[in-house]
């Protein structure tokens, strides 16, 4: 299907793409995370394709920032004699595939995904030793957070950093920095120190609710595409004139969160109504405290599922049957903060976090515990980087068969394919 191997873009740019990423499933790009050689050196960045070069500006993606992270404009044919421009005010090359292919369209999407060095790269190892660098691979990245969190906890303290990557993980990868940054507006100490007071778990919870949704700029007051009078709700009321009063945090402009196709199970305001549940059930003391006690007394015998029921947050009523302010679920859905969240937070926070803690309070073996549990921890819910590692090298998938194998994966993709660092990968190297 190719005519040559050497590819130059309409402005004469030599292009080699070294990586050609992974197909997107979300808003932006074809593809994000790829790797591509030029005279300037390696780019990192999205490909977008069209049939047409004009198709960029037709499409309107000269005034998305969301396709600011694009690379490499590919086509068919190039018709436009125009730069093609990013909202930024950055300017692309475009590859015309009429030059080297001679096949319709349809055929363009694999021909992206075919330049990739490592197709097949795992026909010629033994199960064995993939399942080695896929373990070797999952500690580093387990020690990589941990090295993360000792940076973290000699900035912010223990309590604020393990509640940041608890915050970090609700917001998933759409929503975590408008997490973090909400974290940091609104520290854990504060939320504490008013479930510490002398008022009842309602009221508690009340609070704690008002806080974090006023401070993140998710009360419908807050929003500009709230109507007055669309909400006629008691409870409502109570939130916004208990934000009202608390005038010592700026909030958020509520532009900052990413709210649009977002699954209603992680909507931003379901992820922080758990967040106070959390800091509700531990008010007896902390959430660092318990969380400690809880993985120290936990036995490794099938002991995963208490960490994760320590995070599980089931409720009833509004939130039961709700993503957010006036907009119902068709099913009915208690859970949230349910066992799959839970279990990620577990394997990305706790564990990692807990063994930096023990080291740095001299308790090795709450350190051991954590590296033990880790090594353990049963296979996780399969995301979209594990699904296009193990198509992308042609993996048995069965012998990603625990968390730390799943984790081994998307290591391997952050520190290797997505930097273009092939000849550093084992699995290319043995071939």
């Amino acid at each position: 299907m190719l005519q040559k191997t050497e590819l130059t873009a309409e402005d004469g740019t030599p292009i080699r793409i070294i990586y050609p990423g992974r197909i997107n499933d979300d808003q932006g790009a074809d593809f994000r995370d790829a790797v591509m050689d030029t005279s300037q050196g390696l780019v990192i960045g999205d490909i977008e394709i069209h049939v047409k070069s004009s198709d960029w500006q037709a499409h309107r993606h000269h005034l998305n920032p969301r396709y600011n992270r694009v690379i490499l404009h590919v086509v068919m044919n190039h018709d436009c004699k125009t730069a093609i421009h990013l909202e930024n005010g950055s300017s692309i090359p475009t590859l015309a595939l009429d030059k080297y292919i001679e096949d319709p369209m349809p055929l363009v999407y694999p021909w992206i995904l075919s330049n990739t060095p490592c197709s097949g790269c795992c026909d010629s190892l033994t199960p064995d030793i993939i399942a080695e660098f896929l373990d070797s691979a999952g500690r580093k990245r387990f020690l990589t957070k941990a090295a993360k969190f000792e940076a973290s906890i000699a900035q912010v303290g223990a309590s604020q950093s393990l509640y940041q990557g608890i915050m970090g993980a609700l917001g998933y990868y759409r929503n975590r920095l408008p997490f973090l940054e909400l974290a940091r507006r609104l520290p854990i100490q504060l939320l504490e120190s008013i479930s510490k007071g002398k008022i009842s778990d309602e009221e508690c919870l009340t609070w704690q609710q008002a806080l974090l949704l006023g401070t993140a700029g998710l009360l419908p007051s807050q929003r500009h595409s709230w109507h007055q009078g669309k909400l006629d709700d008691e409870w409502v009321g109570t939130l916004e004139r208990l934000w009202a009063s608390f005038d010592s945090t700026e909030a958020m402009p509520s532009n900052s969160w990413y709210l649009f196709r977002v699954r209603p199970s992680n909507f931003p305001v379901r992820r922080l109504i758990a967040m106070s549940h959390l800091v509700l059930r531990y008010r007896r003391r902390s959430i660092l405290e318990e969380i400690v006690d809880i993985i120290r007394e936990t036995s490794l015998n099938k002991g995963y599922r208490r960490l994760e029921a320590a995070l599980i947050v089931i409720t009833n009523g509004y939130w039961a049957g709700h993503f957010d302010f006036g907009s119902s679920s068709r099913i009915e859905n208690p859970s949230l903060l349910g066992r799959s969240r839970a279990a990620d937070i577990v394997v990305n926070v706790l564990l990692p976090f807990i063994s930096v803690w023990g080291k740095l309070n001299s308790q090795p073996d709450l350190t051991r515990q954590a590296f033990a549990f880790y090594h353990d921890y049963p296979k996780l819910s399969v995301n979209t980087v594990e699904q296009h590692m193990i198509r992308q090298v042609g993996l048995d998938g069965n012998l990603v068969n625990s968390a730390q194998r799943q984790q081994g994966l998307i290591h391997i993709y952050n520190t290797l394919c997505t930097q273009g660092r092939c000849d550093c990968c084992p699995l290319s190297v043995s071939r």
